[in-house]
């Protein structure tokens, strides 16, 4: 059974993550806002949007049932709206079988006008704007998107006294406090404001630039390890070899060059070419995240918390698993591998390098799941994607190079390679398992970050449980896949890997024992937390501390006890920060400095929960764009970002009650005694000089 036309679901993983990322960070159409005196105390308000080529925004007249109509809104002070709003532009209408029904929609530019007057031309007003719209193509919509813009309009018989007065200033956009974030850059310019209120997301006494003391324990910025991915990348590329789809092309593809070419050297060296086009291929992969234009500093991060992207990659992963097991073949359409097939004929260096990229595409069907949860691990892990992307799919391509070029090079290995056979199906179904594992990982963050807390960590631990002990049912011999031979030979490699099976069988049973002390300390990050649990209750806190979750409650609570304030930048997805609490935190010189000197603040940048009213803000954008921040991880993200100029989790920034940074943040997962350092040097000093 193949499903060829799987590819339209994304091109597997690497296309769905593309336009995921797409979809959260790339804005196709651009709005400009005015305000048109007409006379006669009426204005109009004018929203002018312009579409890049291929993109269109639908109709508020879209039928029912179809797209999602563009909703454009105007209200304000003393404003007394006109009729309903009106859309100009060249409508197209055109029957849309994925919809069966008639679409309409503009594409290139659309204008969204309303007309309105003052209530009392005698004092201002002040225009706000909103509009909805969602964004297409021919091949994917972008999520709806929501924005809103103000003006204020000053008739003429007032502009001699243009200033608003203080109680209208109060609620106006343009004269609070804002944030003004550059996506293009990531970076954030903040107006200081020295009273403390919730809706403020800078701080005028946080200066990082100048701590009260020097402890020595290094930059706040995290370096991240992309060798750990290239290594990653390169065992993956090594295990995709030893697949039914790839293995056998070794020795036809470097006899090819050895045999086929009448000058032997001429053929080693085109061979080593190949090699090295195969490397190109799989980088030039992730030239798409370098090219998305518009990567906001927290972007990553929203993408791999996003509830409803985990549960699609839950989705896909138990996909790849069955494709594993072989109950059917993931393949590119035909059309493509007969294209890049023909385009070989071309010869010279473009014949090679089709050749290359005829291996790749043919090969999808076994390599595409192991770069699909390489990749998935990599969007979900880190801030940095685009360059560890880049890193782990060079370590794959790596590793079919070096074979193929090697082999080019001393063809006489040819001969200690072992024959095709049911092995390298073993080799699959082993995958398949680790598949199903890995999904489990990407539903329980989604459950983290809707807060439903359904997927207990002994659940979890249980369902692995299950799922090795299959993989070692497998190994014996007692099940079979579609695939494999009626009587298959256990080999002694497969009774090895199926001991090693049983071993870990045993260690996650420690996790289901009930333990003060964190256990399984090899799948940190991996687990839920500890408090995550049938034997805990999530609201009683971790290691028997009640952080606070909100910065300014956490304030006051330093003041009232005269203790500094931790600030742990953390997140429900955030894999580091689990490995810190488990077994950083949790050592008996550092948990008491917890619990007992000083305000533990966690504040969760991937908190979805939505703001009080009166807490929520907005963000200037520019260009009379305002971006509202409406949840609390939206809060705790800008006010990390806009105070201590970093957008990493975990980070952690030791302050006064009266908040002034005590020493140099620290960032990342780090050993214990930096921890302590980072812990004692600003606790003493706060002793010493409170």
């Amino acid at each position: 059974m193949k499903f060829s036309s799987i590819y339209k679901i994304p091109l597997l993983l690497f296309f769905f993550i593309t336009l995921a990322v797409s979809g959260q960070i790339k804005n196709p159409v651009k709005f400009k806002f005015t305000v048109n005196e007409l006379g006669n105390n009426e204005y109009e308000a004018v929203l002018n949007a312009t579409l890049e080529s291929g993109w269109h925004i639908y109709s508020r007249d879209i039928p029912e049932d179809t797209g999602i109509p563009t909703e454009y809104k105007v209200s304000g002070k003393n404003i007394e709206l006109i009729g309903k709003f009106q859309e100009v532009g060249k409508k197209h209408e055109e029957f849309s079988e994925a919809f069966n029904g008639k679409i309409i929609y503009y594409s290139n530019s659309a204008a969204f006008k309303q007309k309105f007057k003052l209530k009392d031309v005698s004092k201002p007003g002040n225009v706000v704007a909103e509009i909805t719209y969602q964004t297409c193509d021919d091949r994917v919509c972008l999520a709806p998107n929501t924005l809103e813009f103000n003006q204020k309009i000053i008739s003429k018989e007032t502009k001699e006294d243009a200033a608003l007065p203080n109680e209208e200033a109060k609620d106006s956009v343009t004269t609070t406090e804002t944030v003004a974030e550059n996506p293009s850059k990531g970076e954030i310019t903040v107006t200081e404001t020295s009273k403390l209120d919730p809706k403020q997301l800078k701080i005028a006494s946080i200066d990082i630039a100048k701590p009260l003391t020097d402890c020595g324990t290094g930059s706040s910025k995290i370096t991240e390890n992309y060798w750990t991915y290239l290594l990653l990348g390169f065992v993956g590329g090594l295990i995709a070899l030893l697949t039914p789809c790839v293995f056998p092309m070794i020795p036809l593809t470097v006899s090819f060059f050895t045999k086929g070419n009448k000058n032997p050297a001429k053929g080693k060296r085109d061979a080593l070419i190949y090699g090295f086009f195969i490397l190109l291929i799989f980088v030039l992969l992730s030239l798409p995240f370098h090219l998305i234009d518009g990567i906001a500093g927290n972007v990553f991060n929203e993408i791999s918390t996003n509830v409803w992207l985990n549960i699609a990659f839950f989705i896909i992963f138990i996909f790849f698993a069955g494709s594993f097991f072989g109950y059917y073949d993931i393949t590119l359409p035909s059309s493509i591998a007969n294209k890049s097939s023909k385009a070989e004929e071309a010869g010279g260096m473009i014949g090679i390098f089709f050749m290359a990229l005829t291996l790749v595409i043919v090969s999808f069907s076994c390599t595409g799941p192991i770069l699909g949860s390489l990749l998935g691990s990599a969007i979900t892990g880190s801030a940095n994607v685009p360059m560890l992307l880049t890193f782990a799919l060079a370590g794959f391509g790596l590793a079919w190079a070096i074979v193929f070029g090697l082999l080019a090079l001393f063809p006489q290995a040819l001969q200690s390679l072992p024959k095709s056979g049911g092995w390298m199906n073993t080799v699959k179904v082993v995958l398949g398992f680790v598949e199903l594992a890995l999904a489990l990982k990407f539903l329980s963050k989604a459950d983290l970050v809707s807060k439903t807390f359904l997927i207990k960590r002994e659940l979890f631990i249980a369902i692995w449980i299950i799922v090795a002990i299959g993989l070692v049912v497998y190994l014996f011999g007692l099940i079979r896949f579609p695939h494999d031979d009626k009587k298959p030979k256990i080999s002694v490699t497969r009774k090895i890997i199926g001991v090693l099976g049983l071993g870990f069988v045993v260690y996650l049973v420690q996790g289901l024992i009930p333990s003060e002390r964190p256990k399984l300390q090899l799948l940190s990050g991996i687990l839920p937390p500890i408090n995550v649990s049938y034997f805990y209750d999530e609201k009683d806190g971790i290691l028997g501390m009640k952080p606070e979750h909100d910065f300014f409650n956490a304030i006051e609570l330093a003041k009232k006890e005269n203790k500094p304030i931790l600030i742990d930048f953390t997140g429900y997805g955030c894999e580091n920060c689990r490995k810190m609490e488990e077994f950083v935190w949790s050592e008996p010189d550092i948990l008491p400095i917890l619990q007992n000197d000083v305000v533990l603040a966690s504040l969760y940048v991937d908190d979805k929960e939505e703001l009080p009213e009166d807490q929520k803000t907005k963000i200037d954008l520019g260009d009379g764009q305002v971006k509202k921040v409406k949840t609390i991880g939206d809060r705790w993200s800008l006010f990390q970002t806009a105070n201590f100029n970093n957008n990493s989790q975990p980070h952690y920034v030791l302050i006064t009650p009266d908040g002034k940074v005590i020493n140099d943040p620290v960032s990342g997962y780090m050993e214990k005694e930096k921890f302590k350092k980072f812990l004692e040097c600003g606790v003493n000093y706060f002793k010493k000089n409170k």
